[in-house]
């Protein structure tokens, strides 16, 4: 599923919210460092990891596609 951004990055944590994988910030920061979100097939637990279009982050079954 692809999720448009409307600026050159978002951080891990505020996409997680604007897919709707976790509800809200601290629900996100818990989901990252637990180790269970992926971003191009790495486990990444930094929740202010800068995503750029085109990078995947996948989240409990789910692949998200960060859009332009």
């Amino acid at each position: 599923m692809e999720i448009k951004i409307n600026d050159k990055f978002i951080k891990l944590d505020s996409f997680l919210k604007l897919c709707a994988a976790a509800q809200t910030g601290g629900e996100a920061k818990m989901i990252i460092q637990d180790g269970l979100v992926k971003v191009n097939g790495e486990i990444e637990t930094r929740r202010g990891k800068k995503l750029y279009p085109k990078d995947e982050v996948e989240f409990d079954g789910n692949v998200y596609i960060v859009g332009e």
